[in-house]
């Protein structure tokens, strides 16, 4: 009795793989062991920099926030500080995007928490 393999299921299991992995290059491509770890360590790199991604753009946004606050004399710190304190609830994504393309309307709010303090 022949020995049964299902050849359709493994072909397109491999195929599936090798499509996922058309344009990298050399051997990643077109070769099945290879394209294959080559696909799985590209999945773990998307699931760990997924979270990275959020990590660099908060730091970004601290970054922005804090040059802005140097040109209005204040330090990042203590400008964080007094908004909890004063309880405005501006995020670091809205006050970063004020402070750079909106300088006007952050120095106000600059001005707010410095007046109240």
């Amino acid at each position: 009795m022949p020995r049964a393999v299902n050849a359709v299921a493994s072909r397109a299991r491999r195929k599936k793989i090798l499509n996922r992995t058309k344009g990298y290059w050399g051997r990643g491509k077109n070769v099945w062991t290879v394209a294959k770890n080559k696909w799985e360590k590209g999945q773990t790199y998307a699931y760990r920099d997924r979270k990275v991604k959020k990590r660099e753009f908060r730091a970004l946004w601290i970054n922005r926030i804090n040059a802005a606050c140097r040109l209005n004399d204040v330090s990042y710190s203590v400008f964080i500080g007094l908004l909890h304190k004063n309880n405005i609830a501006l995020n670091r994504k809205v006050l970063a995007d004020l402070a750079m393309n909106h300088p006007e309307a952050f120095k106000a709010v600059v001005n707010q928490v410095k007046k109240s303090n």
